[in-house]
């Protein structure tokens, strides 16, 4: 629906003095992926927890991917009152698979203020592995919630490049 480029084009703006590279999951390669050190990825969860048909299409692809030294920040769109019971499943989704693969998931949000009953994007009972964006019920703290989202990663991604030089 354009939402989640809406989303990242904002994102986009916020970081642009990193110069970025925007790639869409339906025209990347496995070796995309390989490129960086630091991901962002976002989508949206359709019906029932399931992953946008672009990342369906992909996602066989995407957990033959190690992620092994690289740092992955999520972030997904998705509607907590139409769909409470898997609101924003596909950050989860992903998350699970770069950590089985080796990669490191950083940008962790709170669940607090979001009206859901259950959610794969739960990293515990009060956090989601990535940042939680609904549009269609709270878009009114969408820009704030992007703002501090973004602030978040470069401070933990700094972080943790700091300790590998440090180590």
């Amino acid at each position: 629906t354009g939402v989640t480029e809406e989303i990242t084009d904002a994102i986009v703006k916020m970081i642009s003095d990193t110069d970025p590279e925007v790639m869409e999951v339906h025209k990347v390669d496995k070796s995309d992926f390989l490129r960086f050190d630091l991901l962002l990825i976002g989508l949206s969860t359709w019906f029932d927890g399931d992953l946008q048909s672009d990342w369906g299409d992909y996602y066989e692809t995407f957990k033959t991917i190690d992620f092994s030294e690289k740092i992955v920040a999520i972030y997904g769109v998705g509607d907590q009152y139409g769909y409470p019971e898997y609101f924003i499943d596909g950050v989860g989704i992903l998350a699970k698979t770069i950590l089985e693969n080796g990669g490191t998931v950083i940008g962790n949000w709170p669940s607090t203020g979001y009206d859901f009953t259950d959610s794969k994007a739960s990293k515990d009972e009060s956090t989601f592995f990535g940042l939680a964006i609904d549009e269609d019920n709270q878009s009114d703290l969408t820009e704030s919630r992007l703002k501090y989202w973004v602030f978040k990663v470069k401070k933990e991604y700094a972080s943790i490049k700091t300790a590998i030089v440090n180590g």
